[in-house]
Order: C-alpha cells, then structure tokens, then sequence
C-alpha cells in the first residue's frame, strides 16, 4: 500500500503539496478485515469515506461515523465533490462523530413540545426542583414548587 500511495504521488504535478499535507495530516492504517476497517473509519470519523467493495450496501449499518459515503468500486469522492449531487459542507476533523453533513434540514426551522397534566408534574416536580437548585437556578426551582404551594401535591 505505500509503494502504489508513492506511486500515485509521484505522478501527481503537485506532489510535494500532496506529500506535505499527507505527512502532516494522513496515516496509512492496514487492517485485517473489512470489519475492522469500518470499526476504524467509526472512531475516526472522516470527511470522506470510500467503501470499495463490490456489495456496499451489505455495511451500510455498520457506518456510523462519517461525513459522505462513497458506496462502490466506480463512485470515487470527486463525483460528490463535483458531480454526484450530494453536498459538499461535511463535518471535518473528526466532528462526524457528532454532526452531520449540512442538509435542507438546517434551513427548516423547528420547534419541540412537551406536556405534562398535574397528576405527572406531582409525580415529579420535586426531582426538577432538586435538579434546579443544584444547578444554582433557585427561580427555575420555584416555577416547579409554586404549583404546589399549600402542600396540594
């Protein structure tokens, strides 16, 4: 594998532009398995992940932490930068772990809602009211307590 990685440098017209930022940034990592390839490319969450192998979708399941998947031999990362489609804002360095590439999801604006009735805030409020004061959030605690002043709960 680093023979053909120095073959393929060596062709390049910016070879030492590719070969500085390789030795500064990239790691050539030899697995066993494809198994453990994935495990690998899981904990380091990469930009870009090619899976060249002739039945992709086989491991779809197994791909968690990435930022844009490149599923067969013929579809290498310059078709999503340039052709494909998919978007180009992809969480780097990693962050894959816990973003997402950018979507129309974060142009739509949302909102969360949640209810409770009496009977399940008198179950629970006096946790609340804990959690908030350990936290130094004395007011927050008493718009719990409130609703129950007068010993109702």
């Amino acid at each position: 594998m680093a023979h053909e990685l120095e073959r393929q440098l060596a062709a390049l017209p910016r070879a030492e532009i590719a070969r500085a930022s390789l030795e500064a940034n990239g790691k050539l990592i030899v697995c066993r398995d494809l198994r453990e390839g994935i495990a690998v490319a899981n904990r380091i969450a990469p930009e870009h992940l090619e899976l060249c192998v002739d039945n992709p979708f086989d491991y779809l399941g197994e791909i968690q932490n990435a930022g844009s998947v490149f599923l067969g031999r013929y579809n290498p990362e310059p078709m999503g930068d340039y052709f494909a489609g998919p978007n180009h804002t992809l969480p780097t360095m990693g962050t894959a772990r816990f973003y997402s590439p950018l979507s129309v999801d974060d142009f739509v604006k949302k909102s969360q809602f949640s209810y409770y009735t009496r009977d399940a805030l008198a179950r629970d409020y006096r946790k609340v009211s804990l959690f908030a004061r350990k936290e130094g959030l004395d007011a927050h605690a008493r718009a719990v307590d409130i609703r129950f002043e007068g010993g109702e709960a």
